[in-house]
């Protein structure tokens, strides 16, 4: 019983119900050393890390000698530099057509009918393939890997028939363009945004900027930080215990890019719209829900005279601040630097534009994320 489970992935598309076979990789593939004749010039010098074929100006005309190989699209070659994904290093496949490699990165060329998409995938599992590496690679030196070819090719996995290869393939190829549709999606607002910054503040030296809302023409007016911001010292929420929990509902907050520490069922939170500053580093979150911090280094700053604090923030964002090592710096630097504010009513026009394009951008962040997280799950159950 124990054996059969170990031979068929925990999901399946209908139909599919035969154990996947035992192959031996060399039954699959060949290794291959084709060098390139000078038909391939550098248009066809291909990036291995990311497999695209690279800007020809950017690519030095004494690499391309006899030291590369061809390479043809359905191959696969072997990238020996580990980091915190790849354990042992990884293998890449050519999806985008033939051209050309240094001869650094060894090719194999399957033998056997083959989906491309599937085994895209399958040769970057980190859990399939680390196995298989740890008994074919020898270490070269700290920052790369050595691949036995005759001892990786005598290596079994196990391998399901070429309609459940399609199959598989063809749903994480269709997810994955996506999951790339989404990105591209984020980046585009993200720049559209910063674009926005650009005109809604006025540049450095000007007083009016360069895009306004009908019916405000007045120049903007200079004002300290100290004038516009009131600060709190974060002890009376600070949390006790760093026993976090994903089951409590209570954030705990830090500055830095982290932002989320964990959860707690202390009570004691901070419950209104705020700036957190870290006063060492001026690391600085906006936050509108309640939460607990963790360190006594945080200012927790809100707004005075009615100015609207998530206009505040994006001012503070806009400015650059002398930084004086690790000392603190809200009240020797923050407070006494100015900056350009116009009206109350111009800043809450601003920040409801700003804020509903950071709630389309958040919607298809999380779109984005539960993609990932779709594809990866997919990943786990769908391969043996």
């Amino acid at each position: 019983m124990n054996k059969e489970k170990r031979r068929v992935p925990k999901l399946r598309f209908p139909g599919f119900t035969e154990d996947w076979e035992q192959r031996k990789l060399g039954d699959l593939y060949k290794r291959v050393n084709e060098r390139n004749d000078g038909t391939l010039g550098r248009d066809k010098w291909i990036s291995v890390a990311k497999m695209y074929f690279q800007d020809p100006d950017k690519v030095q005309s004494n690499n391309l000698d006899t030291r590369t190989y061809v390479m043809k699209k359905g191959d696969i070659a072997f990238e020996g530099h580990p980091n915190n994904e790849f354990k042992f290093g990884r293998f890449v496949l050519n999806d985008i057509g033939t051209g050309i490699i240094s001869e650094l990165f060894p090719i194999y060329r399957p033998i056997t009918e083959y989906d491309l998409d599937f085994w895209k995938y399958a040769i970057q599992l980190e859990r399939v393939m680390a196995p298989i590496f740890a008994k074919s690679i020898t270490s070269s030196g700290n920052s790369s890997n050595k691949l036995d070819h005759n001892h990786f090719l005598n290596q079994e996995l196990l391998v399901p028939n070429i309609e459940e290869q399609k199959k598989i393939g063809t749903l994480l190829s269709i997810l994955s363009k996506n999951i790339t549709l989404h990105q591209r999606k984020l980046e585009h607002l993200n720049l559209k945004k910063k674009a926005l910054l650009q005109k809604l503040f006025p540049k450095n030296g000007e007083r009016y900027p360069e895009l306004r809302f009908p019916g405000f023409t007045d120049a903007w007016e200079q004002r300290k930080f100290g004038e516009l911001f009131e600060y709190e010292r974060p002890d009376a929420y600070i949390v006790k215990s760093d026993n976090y929990n994903n089951d409590f509902n209570m954030p705990v907050l830090t500055a830095n890019k982290a932002f989320i520490l964990g959860y707690t069922n202390e009570e004691n939170s901070y419950n209104k719209p705020s700036i957190i500053f870290d006063d060492f580093t001026l690391d600085r979150k906006y936050v509108d829900f309640p939460y607990m911090l963790k360190s006594s280094a945080i200012k927790i700053l809100t707004s005075k005279n009615q100015h609207n604090l998530r206009f505040l923030f994006e001012r503070l964002n806009s400015t650059r601040f002398e930084v004086l090592g690790h000392a603190r710096h809200y009240i020797g630097v923050v407070q006494n630097t100015s900056t350009l504010c116009p009206s109350i009513e111009e800043e809450f026009c601003i920040s409801n534009l700003l804020t509903r394009l950071d709630e389309i951008i958040t919607l298809h962040q999380r779109k984005l994320e539960h993609l990932q997280l779709q594809k990866k799950a997919l990943l786990q159950q769908m391969f043996v």
